[in-house]
């Protein structure tokens, strides 16, 4: 399975919930590549160190990051798209119209894979693998009804703000791949098998 994280510069939000995400989905022994890209990246920069120190505090042990732009090359080989905002979806989705499909933001997916699995429909779903899953939850979009606040599925931008917001940022991300992760990987039993040597 190749995901695709996406944000703005690509050095904040997109990278930590990357390398954040990997991190969680190898410890399940789910086969993935994650990637991330910004809409308007600041190509060949580093992550920020607080998104640094962040990753490291979630149980990332190498942070190398060199920033770069989305592409529609890129969007075209994901199976998941993971953006920051709503409105990283919308540039992503002008793009490649298509990816509208199998783009959401983290929060978004968290939020869906949580409502369709209290309500059991996951339990009924066929899933075989992973795709399987973001099939799924896009057909459900519209099935469970949005937050009252629009922004409640955005992460806040922390880039050039106070610790307080990085903070925030990272709780969301935290918070939401830890959903996404738990997920992918009970729909992904033949990846895992497949890690154990099965």
């Amino acid at each position: 399975m190749n995901i695709l994280v996406v944000c703005t510069g690509n050095i904040c939000r997109s990278p930590l919930a990357e390398q954040v995400l990997r991190e969680r989905l190898a410890e399940a022994g789910v086969t993935a590549t994650v990637e991330s890209a910004g809409t308007r990246a600041m190509d060949g920069h580093e992550m920020t160190p607080q998104s640094a120190d962040l990753a490291r505090a979630l149980g990332v042990s190498d942070t190398t990051h060199t920033a770069r732009q989305i592409t529609p090359a890129l969007i075209e080989a994901a199976d998941l798209v993971l953006v920051a905002s709503r409105s990283h979806r919308r540039e992503v989705v002008e793009e490649v119209p298509r990816a509208g499909r199998y783009t959401f933001t983290l929060r978004e997916l968290a939020r869906l894979i949580e409502a369709a699995s209290a309500d059991g429909t996951l339990d009924q779903a066929p899933l075989r693998a992973s795709i399987d899953l973001v099939s799924e939850i896009a057909a459900l979009r519209g099935a469970f009804p949005p937050p009252a606040d629009p922004a409640d599925d955005d992460i806040v931008d922390p880039y050039r703000r106070e610790q307080s917001v990085y903070d925030e940022a990272g709780r969301l991300i935290d918070d939401s791949t830890r959903v996404i992760a738990a997920a992918l990987a009970a729909a992904a039993p033949v990846a895992a098998n497949r890690s154990d040597g099965v």
